[in-house]
């Protein structure tokens, strides 16, 4: 444990480490780029950054990732999550929703699981985020979700997709028909959208 420590101290003394650090926050205003905010807002964390500075890169996240979903949903595009950049956009945007429900923000969350469903561009990842729709919708608590409905037994580290939650302790079909009802509700508030795109 001491070790890492003097690691971290000496890299916050890395005039190398800090002009990288530096090109990689300059590079994520310039490109308005949400996968090197993550990166940095990784980095930073790691070397226990000011609280002001980790906020000010997690808004960044957020709010550029809501100004490219509002502009992927006027030109119906989705998320395509084997481009890294569009796959930091949509974690951003789940992990908002999921801050959301942890708040008990139901029609927040909600929304945000419906319209991940409807742009991200990935049957499996569609499913689950139908899934977090149909429970907050079911009335189950973030707790509750998490506790009974979600399999964290098995969870791959080196998917690139591994911080969406995607394993259920039944299998995603069978959890949809049991949540048929929600499913119809859900894909009913969708519509709107889907007039757009025709």
């Amino acid at each position: 444990m001491q070790q890492q420590e003097i690691d971290i101290e000496a890299l916050k003394k890395d005039e190398n480490f800090l002009a990288n650090l530096k090109q990689i926050e300059e590079e994520m205003y310039s490109q308005k780029s949400i996968d090197k905010g993550y990166m940095l807002l990784g980095t930073k964390m790691a070397i226990g950054a000011s609280e002001d500075e980790i906020n000010e890169i997690f808004t960044f996240i957020v709010n550029t990732a809501f100004d490219v979903l509002a502009e992927n949903l006027t030109q119906h595009k989705g998320f395509n999550l084997s481009n890294p950049e569009e796959l930091a956009t949509a974690r951003a945007i789940y992990e908002h929703g999921i801050q959301r429900y942890s708040e008990k923000d139901i029609k927040g969350a909600k929304e945000i699981f419906l319209v991940l469903y409807h742009t991200i561009e990935d049957e499996d990842l569609k499913d689950s985020m139908m899934i977090h729709a149909c429970a907050v919708m079911a009335g189950h608590s973030f707790d509750d979700f998490i506790e009974k409905l979600v399999d964290t037994s098995e969870i791959d580290e080196n998917n690139p997709t591994a911080f969406f939650i995607q394993n259920f302790v039944q299998p995603r079909d069978i959890l949809l028909q049991m949540f048929a009802k929600f499913v119809k509700l859900g894909k009913a508030e969708l519509e709107v959208l889907e007039k757009d795109k025709k």
